[in-house]
């Protein structure tokens, strides 16, 4: 089934109705989802309408459709591409087998903690997400922080189909836990560290969209590659909706910097931030941190869980089709390592450095990202380029946690490091001008002094179109 049926209480194109007993446990776990959305989704804006978009099959044409509705209405729902015939096991021990259509006793554990691990970054970047509604330059921006918000909710409800469908009880309590866990809470953290970060100002929120975001798209492909077949065709569909999250963090970035331009072109002999504008040095700053703390989602480079993933045929490399070798049973890796003093060079096997394989795809995405924001630059005239931070800088998992580098990866004393980070990371001062641009427009085609319009709307909507109706 390709198209979704929306008869249903909870929208699906899995069959759920022959199902009754899943499909009351999870009508059961509906209610506590809306509790928790109207609790700690958007701020203020549960009743206003909205200009979002909607999954109506997981066709890659048409599949979406754009109109009104309130968010806590919004149609969540349980959405998996369509089955591939006989598909196969595509890498590790299992290679060439039947992909599973039932969790393996033997992997059920690491599969859990694969798919919880995933599903509770969802809610948590709605959470930490939840205040930004109020300073939103734009309508056009405030739909999109919308669109992103109700799309994150939409994958959590992917993960908790398979925790109720394949988990039994554990699945059941793993569910009811991740709407009880909360964002930067003290007692009862989400279980990433960056998704426990503070997400205050916007131009955060574009570097999150950007960087984290992109983490995110990285681990859905090596989970789409999963030998078991419910995940790898849940994460498939994730990844179609999860494109326009970093085009929000890519482009929002972007027109900053035009914005920033412009104004460096109207006053050249004036700091940018004199006349409402974030300095592109600033702009820097804020990359370097959420590019950095992004980098550690990937988890520490040398990794027998990786390995053990790899192996059981539980999580793949992204784009593994890409590979001749399936097995990497023999094939080794060159890692750095520091001793504290000197950085060296060692070879690892293939398998526990899958975690670098991984980051290595996302960093170079990220550097295609960065030249998309210089040639912002280039086409002002602004002799200036950002630079996407070494991957050794302020690290806190991993190889070079806790070690100082600069952001050219260079080795630096602790009070060149305490220096430093003034120059290198947003300062309380940067944090402080950030907020105080931060107030909200509200007139339909209107945007703040700080960010430049877009270049063309969301579903080819006029410029003044009124994408939230306040």
């Amino acid at each position: 089934m390709t198209g979704i049926d929306y008869s249903q209480k909870i929208p699906n194109n899995v069959d759920l109705a022959s199902d009754k007993r899943l499909q009351r446990a999870l009508e059961r776990w509906q209610p506590d989802y809306i509790n928790w959305w109207r609790d700690m989704g958007p701020s203020d804006f549960n009743e206003n309408d909205v200009y979002l978009r909607t999954a109506v099959s997981v066709e890659r044409d048409g599949w979406a459709h754009f109109d009104y509705v309130k968010m806590p209405d919004y149609r969540w729902g349980i959405f998996l591409t369509p089955h591939e015939g006989e598909r196969q096991i595509g890498f590790g021990d299992h290679f060439g087998e039947t992909a599973w259509q039932q969790v393996p006793g033997e992997y059920r554990n690491w599969l859990r903690r694969l798919i919880v691990t995933q599903a509770d970054t969802e809610p948590a970047s709605v959470e930490q997400q939840r205040l930004l509604g109020l300073t939103a330059p734009s309508l056009y921006d405030l739909r999109n922080l919308f669109q992103v918000n109700v799309e994150e909710g939409r994958h959590l409800w992917a993960m908790v189909y398979l925790l109720h469908s394949y988990f039994g009880k554990d699945g059941r309590e793993e569910a009811d836990e991740l709407l009880q866990r909360r964002s930067g809470n003290a007692d009862q953290p989400r279980i990433l560290t960056t998704f426990n970060e503070p997400c205050e100002d916007w131009l955060s929120f574009f570097c999150f969209t950007m960087f984290t975001d992109r983490d995110g798209k990285y681990q859905l492909l090596s989970l789409a590659e999963s030998g078991f077949d419910p995940l790898a065709r849940s994460c498939r569909f994730m990844l179609t909706e999860e494109a326009h999250h970093m085009f929000v963090g890519q482009t929002g970035i972007a027109r900053v910097v035009r914005r920033t331009c412009e104004v460096m072109n109207e006053h050249p002999d004036a700091c940018p931030s004199e006349h409402g504008a974030i300095p592109l040095e600033m702009i820097q700053r804020y990359i370097n941190f959420w590019a950095a703390s992004s980098l550690d989602l990937f988890g520490a480079e040398v990794s027998s869980n990786s390995a053990n993933f790899f192996a059981a045929g539980l999580k793949g490399r992204a784009y593994e089709d890409k590979y001749e070798d399936h097995l990497v049973k023999d094939d080794c890796y060159e890692l750095e390592r520091w001793d504290g003093e000197r950085i060296t060079r060692e070879q690892v096997p293939l398998r526990n450095a899958m975690n670098e394989v991984l980051r290595d795809g996302y960093v170079d995405e990220n550097l295609k990202g960065v030249e998309y924001w210089n040639r912002e630059c280039e086409k002002a005239g602004i002799p200036f380029r950002f630079a996407y931070p070494h991957r050794r800088f302020n690290r806190t998992i991993g190889e070079f946690a806790g070690a100082r580098f600069d952001p050219q990866g260079n080795a630096v004393s602790e009070a060149d490091w305490q220096a430093g980070q003034r120059v290198w990371l947003p300062t309380p001062e940067d944090k402080a001008y950030v907020k105080s641009l931060m107030r909200p427009v509200t007139e339909p085609g209107k945007f703040a002094g700080w960010i430049a319009p877009p270049l063309r709307g969301i579903n080819s909507q006029a410029a003044d179109f009124e994408y939230v109706k306040l």
